[in-house]
């Protein structure tokens, strides 16, 4: 069995190898923490490719021109080029579906960076080539239609909300085919280690189940289902 993590980026090590989503949530409720799980659709854009990082966080504007002054792109390449390994930018587009801030290319260098992936609850574009790289995207869906004369990143590292959750650059973002949880940032080692604990308890009842004890009993025991 694995030893405890004690870092971070050991926490984001064992995320990636023995946690899940449910288990995240369940874990984060025990603490009084019941409200981390962005609603609006948010999903994978591959649900073989979990996501699991930490955030970058960005918040989005519309705008209804492009010139040097503005510099549509500036502040989402200065983000983007910033990222360090495990990182992931998560654009909170505040209902902008109707444009794409990511797409091939930007999934391209954040990829080349060892990013963790990338979150939204806009769209994104280039689906296909981004579910060819294998890079994990979180999206409210899909959309041909550029940013440029429609959107721009104006603040970066700054505290946000996506999808009714409050988050912060630093913070835990976790997906797979269920959804996505968020851990904040000073919880991360207690909420890791207390849902690796119950995961692998879970192996424990799993295996009662599949010889043939009742859930009542196992409940009683274990106290978990």
């Amino acid at each position: 069995m694995s030893e405890m993590p004690t870092t971070v980026q050991e926490a984001i090590e064992a995320c990636r190898r023995e946690l899940y989503a449910a288990v995240l949530s369940d874990t984060l409720d025990r603490y009084g923490l019941y409200d981390q799980s962005p609603r609006g659709g948010l999903r994978l854009l591959d649900v073989t490719k979990p996501l699991c990082g930490l955030a970058r966080v960005g918040i989005y504007m519309p705008v209804y021109h492009d010139d040097e002054a503005l510099d549509v792109y500036g502040e989402e390449i200065d983000l983007v080029d910033s990222l360090q390994p495990n990182e992931v930018p998560v654009l909170a587009c505040h209902g902008l579906t109707h444009i794409a801030p990511w797409g091939e290319l930007l999934s391209t260098r954040a990829q080349v960076l060892k990013a963790g992936g990338f979150v939204t609850d806009g769209s994104v574009r280039d689906a296909r080539m981004i579910r060819a790289m294998g890079f994990p995207v979180v999206c409210s869906g899909t959309t041909p239609v550029d940013t440029k004369y429609r959107g721009k990143l104006a603040l970066y590292d700054v505290p946000g909300r996506i999808g009714g959750v409050d988050i912060a650059s630093g913070d835990l973002v976790f997906a797979d085919e269920d959804g996505m949880v968020v851990v904040p940032a000073a919880r991360i080692l207690m909420i890791v280690g207390e849902a690796l604990s119950k995961v692998r308890a879970e192996t424990t009842v799993r295996n009662e189940l599949a010889a043939g004890e009742t859930l009542r009993d196992i409940f009683t025991r274990h106290r978990i289902l």
